[in-house]
């Protein structure tokens, strides 16, 4: 894309200069040099143009660009330099606002990659040293502090670890291990510094194989043909067929000049980016940050929608829902909280928050010890407090979370030594998503899937509160390329998503778009649309847009195949020469542009 951009702007200021050059010459009285411009221009655009053509055909592309490179090679053929500089500058605008549209979003999206560690902590047997990850060997110890991004697969030594893999798997709550248990690259640790030995070498490693999963993907995705060069083919065959005709009728050969020249699909070429662009520029305005034209008019085709999510349609910060057990529910909840204030998990704030809601008064807790991701223990007003997952009292596994339970999350709570009640959790749903979900009903999404990490009880919870079609949970981030496979048999696939595990399926999608809070950055390098405010319902507002721009471009293409073909007509019977043709077809490309800056409005 850089290459076809810098083509095109070498090409349009020739053009303009070309024209200038020319006009100065004719004017000083040097009509012979002044000719020589116009050819020259001419035949500069023409030289870049059929490098492009070679290449397009080399892919299996067809487009309208053969008919602009015919105008251009008859006007230098038969002498009509001044029509031949017109349409060169008329192509080299078109594409370079094609281009301009193309990059405007483009740059800055490099998150994915930055994410990557870029060095370790290996420890040694008189100390450590911070080495580049391409330098870390299978068999190396690292020691992970807290915040550190994992660089490579490995096994837990540490007896515990609390990590943080919402950008791998989408789960909302830290995972706690133990040791012996595997740790991915890519997780983060969320609590003290622990140690790993390594398994794989970085490049092998689980973040590493997401990263190449999406390039993969974006290998993949199938091409999408410019709008206008889907009705090239006919077009083409219709211009031929009117050049041949006039001059076999009226024994002129120039007559072909003058039916390619009006023939020349400026306003196509002009007016289609100008229409995609108005609405990508429209789109940034709501919030909706576009990368070109091309996934806006995908956008508009799409009818199938595949969901994230935590952090997608989902806060990603789980809440109290329930209060269960013998004792009273106030009284769980407040001693909980109380003891909760010396803890900085997320489920340990959600209960803070619950009872701060209802305005329990909070005592202070002491002799507090915490065991990071799995529970906790103190004294709260005498009485001994424990709150935690079932591994957190009976440790016996690799691995604990809240226990699961009618698709929500439990944590025990234990005064004493014996169970007072369970507290259970959910992660807490948007407020807009289920007003975006009923407007992409309304916009004829006909399926719209949930496709997530987390437990299938808890996605599948989600997916009933917003009536979706279909659930599907516990998915890596390759699983999750297969959803977007597997549903392209019902359309066009809008996938939203916002972390590294939702990457590949982002670049796999016809369109993808990057939503949330955090997470965004990475998410954002695979996908074609970033929503830049934190609000579902724009996602909508983009869709309404880009089928606005797509139909205003649609007209364009129609407007200019039809003014147009009279006007072939009319140069094929002798009323157009060449450079009144030329000028007529600058009338006509005024006319189509303004008609595609209504997507701006």
């Amino acid at each position: 894309m850089r290459d076809i951009g810098l083509r095109s702007t070498i090409m349009a200021t020739a053009a303009v200069f070309g024209l200038a050059g020319a006009l100065v010459l004719f004017l000083l009285g040097f009509g012979s040099a002044s000719r020589l411009a116009l050819a020259t221009s001419t035949g500069a655009a023409l030289a870049f143009l059929l490098i492009d053509i070679v290449a397009k055909l080399r892919n299996g592309d067809f487009g309208l660009d053969l008919i602009a490179a015919l105008a251009m090679g008859s006007t230098l053929w038969f002498g009509e330099y001044l029509a031949g500089a017109i349409v060169a500058l008329m192509y080299a605008g078109g594409q370079f606002l094609e281009a301009y549209a193309h990059r405007r979003a483009d740059e800055g999206m490099s998150a994915l990659l930055a994410q990557v560690p870029r060095t370790a902590l290996r420890l040694l047997e008189d100390g450590m040293e911070e080495v580049p990850i391409p330098d870390i060997a299978v068999g190396d110890i690292l020691m992970i502090r807290r915040g550190d991004v994992i660089p490579a697969d490995g096994t837990l030594l540490s007896a515990a670890a609390s990590v943080d893999q919402s950008v791998l798997t989408g789960e909302a709550f830290p995972v706690h291990l133990l040791k012996g248990a595997r740790m991915e690259s890519g997780a983060t640790n969320a609590g003290d510094a622990i140690e790993i030995r390594v398994e794989s070498r970085a490049e092998d490693s689980t973040y590493s194989g997401i990263v190449k999963l999406v390039e993969a993907s974006r290998r993949s995705k199938a091409r999408i043909a410019r709008l206008a060069d889907r009705y090239a083919i006919a077009f083409l065959l219709l211009t031929l067929a009117i050049a041949a005709g006039a001059a076999l009728l009226s024994g002129d050969m120039a007559r072909i000049v003058a039916v390619l020249v009006v023939a020349t699909p400026c306003p196509l070429i002009l007016a289609v980016p100008v229409a995609l662009a108005a609405g990508t520029s429209k789109a940034a305005k709501a919030g909706v940050l576009v990368k070109g034209a091309g996934p806006l008019e995908i956008l508009a085709d799409a009818s199938v929608a595949v969901f994230d999510k935590t952090g997608t349609l989902t806060a990603g910060d789980p809440e109290v829902v329930s209060i269960e057990g013998p004792e009273d529910p106030d009284r769980i909840l407040r001693l909980a909280a109380s003891l909760d204030q010396a803890s900085s998990h997320v489920v340990g704030r959600a209960i803070v928050r619950k009872a701060q809601r209802r305005q329990l008064t909070l005592s202070r807790p002491t002799d507090v010890s915490e065991l990071p991701g799995a529970g906790i223990s103190g004294l709260v007003d005498g009485i001994k407090v424990s709150v935690g997952g079932d591994n957190y009292f009976k440790p016996d596994g690799a691995s604990s979370r809240p226990s699961e339970k009618k698709g929500r999350m439990q944590a025990k709570v234990f005064f004493d030594g014996w169970l007072a009640g369970e507290i259970g959790f959910q992660d807490r749903l948007r407020g807009d998503a289920v007003e975006l979900v009923a407007r992409l009903r309304k916009l004829g999404f006909g399926r719209i899937v949930l496709a997530s990490g987390d437990e299938r009880s808890v996605a599948a919870a989600i997916a009933g509160s917003l009536s979706l079609d279909a659930v599907e949970a516990r998915l890596s981030p390759l699983e999750k390329v297969d959803v977007i496979t597997r549903e392209r048999a019902a359309g066009r696939v809008m996938m939203v998503g916002d972390g590294v595990n939702d990457a590949p399926a982002l670049a796999a999608a016809d369109v993808g778009i990057a939503v949330g809070a955090t997470n965004l950055a990475a998410a954002a390098e695979a996908a074609d649309i970033v929503l830049i405010r934190n609000d579902l319902n724009r996602i909508a507002s983009a869709i309404e847009i880009a089928r606005r721009s797509r139909a205003i471009a649609v007209q364009s293409i129609f407007a200019g195949i039809g003014l147009s073909l009279v006007a072939m007509i009319f140069a094929g019977a002798g009323f157009l020469p060449p450079v009144t043709g030329a000028m007529l077809q600058e009338a006509i490309d005024v006319a189509v542009i303004l008609n595609a800056l209504r997507a701006l409005r």
